[in-house]
């Protein structure tokens, strides 16, 4: 199993960085068809081979998940994905 964990110092409100993480989650849903809700502020994913979650506090972005055998080949993939997504929103 191949695990991602990426971590994000960022200036924003709660509300506006978990907004952001919206627009991330949106993203990896269309690209990757990944399912997500939020628990707190903690937004949740999965799909098939697929677990994870982003938590949001004031000031870091915490994404974590674990990838099953056939993901894990996409693992660099995913995380360029995630890098991009939280570039974007949080640099």
């Amino acid at each position: 199993m191949s695990n991602i964990d990426i971590r994000r110092k960022h200036p924003h409100s709660l509300k506006r960085a978990k907004a952001a993480v919206n627009e991330t989650a949106e993203a990896m849903r269309e690209k990757f068809d990944i399912e997500s809700a939020w628990s707190g502020n903690t937004l949740k994913f999965n799909r098939a081979g697929v677990e994870g979650r982003i938590k949001v506090t004031d000031d870091e972005i915490h994404v974590t998940a674990e990838l099953g055998f056939l993901l894990g080949m996409l693992k660099p993939s995913i995380e360029r994905e995630i890098e991009r997504h939280l570039d974007k929103h949080f640099k």
